[in-house]
């Protein structure tokens, strides 16, 4: 049984995903799994350069029944992944993007998507990151561009680009968060039974140990961790729950997530802070001891470093949603 959704009564928020030729059918999915949920309040739809049939990379077409116009209305707009990401963008899409963007849409890519940004000029003078396999690539073609090929994502407000194929799924996740809270992203992810949060600085490629035993399930040990945020957890006592020495644990952790123990430990703490500032009435310093962040200012400081904001500042803002 699936957990039931936050409802809300915040007006509809437009998305268009715009599906280019030969798109990867599992990226064009994805928005429509994490924001397709009546109870949301997102209006997700598909259009095209022209309404038709659309080739897809696996080789049979999408039915698309809107084009370009559908990016006139939309407040954000989502370009998946594709095949022919090094040929020329059409200059139709090139300039309906420009334009969407130009009146205040939010844009964001995923994987290969960030070609047409490129090539449409938004990503001139900014961060942004695509497939790793690719960032060279895009680089070439965006040079005033900051590529990073060893994140998930990159937020540069009204531009946002991501990684691949699961990474699209962090992406999509982040939008929701941003809009409207932990509360409600974490229930689209379990209800897709999807990593919570994924903060968009870890790393993209990620080495997997030759070797593993079932001494080393890191995964039981996060789960672990999860149930007990608010004890005062270390990274020796993570170790000894999966039974591995603390610099065995150390590096293959690092290995598996790309990110250290304590950075995703700190990550798990706030982003269950922020879901109580959302949810409940508790006293901002309690939820800090509540989430093992201890004191007022320890709270903060991590608080603040990774949401960008204080703790108060975040419920006055997302507590009514």
């Amino acid at each position: 049984m699936t957990s039931p959704l936050a409802s809300t009564a915040i007006p509809a928020h437009r998305i268009a995903v715009l599906v280019l030729d030969h798109a990867l059918p599992l990226e064009i999915g994805m928005p429509f799994v994490v924001f397709g949920a009546p109870q949301l309040p997102y209006d997700v739809l598909l259009c095209a350069r022209e309404p038709g049939p659309v080739a897809t990379d696996h080789g049979w077409p999408i039915i698309i029944e809107q084009g370009l116009d559908a990016l006139s209305t939309a407040d954000t707009v989502i370009i998946p992944a594709y095949r022919d990401f090094l040929e020329p963008v059409p200059d139709a899409v090139i300039a309906a993007l420009r334009a969407a963007h130009a009146r205040g849409a939010r844009i964001a890519s995923i994987c290969t998507g960030a070609f047409a940004l490129a090539a449409a000029g938004l990503l001139d003078g900014r961060r942004a990151t695509t497939h790793w396999y690719h960032a060279d690539e895009l680089a070439r073609r965006c040079p005033t561009a900051q590529i990073d090929p060893d994140v998930l994502y990159v937020d540069s407000g009204d531009i946002l680009t991501s990684a691949g194929v699961v990474s699209g799924i962090d992406l999509c996740l982040h939008l929701p968060r941003t809009d409207h809270g932990a509360a409600i992203a974490n229930d689209i992810a379990r209800n897709i039974v999807a990593a919570p949060y994924r903060d968009g600085g870890q790393a993209q490629f990620i080495r997997m140990p030759s070797r593993r035993t079932a001494s080393a399930d890191l995964g039981a040990t996060q789960e672990w961790a999860l149930r007990h945020l608010g004890d005062p957890l270390t990274v020796a006592e993570l170790a000894s729950h999966a039974h591995l020495p603390l610099r065995t644990f150390e590096r293959r952790f690092t290995a598996e997530t790309g990110t250290t123990p304590m950075k995703w430990l700190n990550a798990a703490r706030v982003d269950h802070a922020r879901e109580l500032l959302e949810t409940t009435d508790a006293a901002v310093d309690h939820i800090g001891h509540q989430c093992g962040l201890g004191t007022a200012a320890n709270f903060r400081h991590h608080f603040r470093n990774i949401t960008g904001t204080t703790p108060r500042e975040y419920r006055r803002r997302f507590a009514s949603r």
